[in-house]
């Protein structure tokens, strides 16, 4: 296939071979793979400047698309792109053999690091979701820092550089320009930018920006940063956004209600940090979808309301595929057992064999937890219904994989359903998601509100 760059690919791509270090904050759709591949292609075959590039990827990103991309467009044809993944033996042999771009699942960063020491070979890296490096405590950040030196070009793609705040900026550029803009060290940018938002004595749990920072800190980054939007760039079909109101009968609401008391009230508010928050969100919307968890980690089915709606939803498709996101384990396994029974083909995203035949429609429903699908994968060929069975806190999850459909190259308008219970858990979510500002904050002001709540009603 041809390849014709848009004016803002062609910009793009200047700027990745004109600039050693360079973030491209780019939105999802935009075709920040192409963009990258081709920039590589220029510095390795006509500029000579680069001689091994690796891309650091989600793993379900680094069995398929860049191999797929490279494989897709005429102008990369004399590029080698080798999967760096398996078994030990097979990523030694991978790196082994000749290539120009090297792909290894980020979960294998330090694996790689200590492989080759101080013989690093690859003068390029390029870190596909770089807002998985987020965390500076992580391995696979401090791993990366350990080569940095031996790095001469490194690009940074994602489309949510900060999802949870400004904070998470800080290791992102670091990697990018050892911390020439926003400091050496991730406590002296917090003094600088931000004030604590949430804690518990000593125990910091959230960050906010002082007045003017976030101005301040796009300032000091915009010349290695480079951020589009979709919707300035692209004609996208229309998105929908439907939400399905899942009614609890009587009964089963009543249980409910007793059980959010129960737990929400297990401690008080005054004491509710992040680590409970997020035990009590997730027991909480484990009942909404259906069945929870008890101490022996056995799911308990409770009701089948979302199940039903689900079903609804696949009958009134008639055939046309759907993507299905699940948050819990057991959430999959009902779903297969139920859609399993009415005679309905379903099948889980698991490698790139499935993803070829999503695309060529083959498949009726297509099972996926939002983290394993939220990077990178190009499913808008397969189908243009997206259902959420369960939701979870992440906005940068719910962006993500929402964005393997609504994409560039997507030719229908896309319906996205949330399967909500009325005045449940997820309820929450959905406001928080739809606010944007699903964030640890939103979590723990949502369920202290409660707590205050049935305290009223005592």
């Amino acid at each position: 296939m041809k390849f014709v760059p848009h004016d803002y690919q062609r910009y793009c791509i200047n700027r990745l071979i004109a600039e050693p270090a360079l973030g491209l904050f780019l939105d999802m759709g935009l075709g920040k793979t192409v963009i990258t591949l081709t920039a590589v292609n220029d510095l390795r075959y006509n500029r000579f400047a680069v001689r091994k590039a690796l891309v650091v990827a989600p793993k379900k990103v680094a069995e398929d698309t860049w191999t797929r991309e490279a494989g897709k467009w005429d102008h990369l044809r004399l590029l080698r792109v080798v999967p760096v993944l398996g078994s030990l033996k097979k990523r030694i042999r991978a790196l082994n053999s000749p290539g120009d771009v090297y792909v290894v699942s980020r979960d294998n960063v330090q694996w790689l690091v200590d492989y080759y020491r101080n013989d690093w070979p690859f003068d390029m890296v390029i870190l596909d979701e770089l807002s998985s490096f987020k965390n500076p405590q992580a391995k696979r950040f401090k791993s990366l820092c350990l080569v940095k030196s031996h790095i001469r070009r490194i690009c940074g793609l994602t489309g949510t550089p900060a999802p949870n705040g400004l904070v998470d900026l800080w290791s992102q550029v670091y990697l990018l320009d050892g911390g020439e803009r926003l400091g050496k060290r991730i406590g002296l940018y917090r003094e600088r930018y931000f004030t604590p938002a949430s804690r518990n004595r000593e125990v910091v749990f959230s960050y906010e920006p002082l007045p003017g920072a976030e101005e301040r800190i796009q300032e000091k980054i915009q010349d290695i940063c480079i951020s589009l939007s979709a919707k300035d760039y692209l004609e996208l079909p229309e998105r929908i956004d439907n939400v399905v109101h899942v009614a609890l009968n009587p009964k089963t609401r009543k249980a409910y209600e007793q059980f959010e008391k129960e737990m929400l009230l297990e401690i008080d508010e005054t004491t509710l940090d992040a680590g409970s928050a997020a035990v009590l969100s997730g027991k909480l919307l484990q009942f909404c979808n259906g069945a929870v968890y008890d101490g022996e980690k056995n799911p308990v089915e409770v009701h089948g309301e979302k199940l039903e709606a689900l079903r609804e939803i696949v009958e009134a498709a008639q055939g046309r595929p759907v993507l299905v996101f699940y948050n819990f384990r057991h959430d999959q396994e009902r779903i297969v057992r139920s859609l399993g029974r009415a005679g309905v083909g379903i099948e889980e995203l698991k490698g790139p064999e499935v993803i070829t035949r999503w695309n060529n429609r083959e498949i009726p429903v297509l099972l996926a937890h939002p983290a394993s699908a939220a990077y990178g994968l190009n499913l808008q060929a397969g189908g243009n219904t997206i259902v959420w069975f369960g939701l979870n806190w992440s906005l940068e999850l719910y962006q993500q994989a929402n964005a393997r459909l609504y994409r560039q190259g997507q030719k229908e308008k896309v319906i996205v359903h949330h399967l909500v219970v009325d005045c449940g858990a997820d309820a929450l979510v959905m406001d928080a998601l739809q606010s944007k500002r699903a964030t640890q904050d939103s979590l723990l002001e949502a369920l202290k509100a409660r707590i205050v709540k049935i305290k009223a009603e005592e």
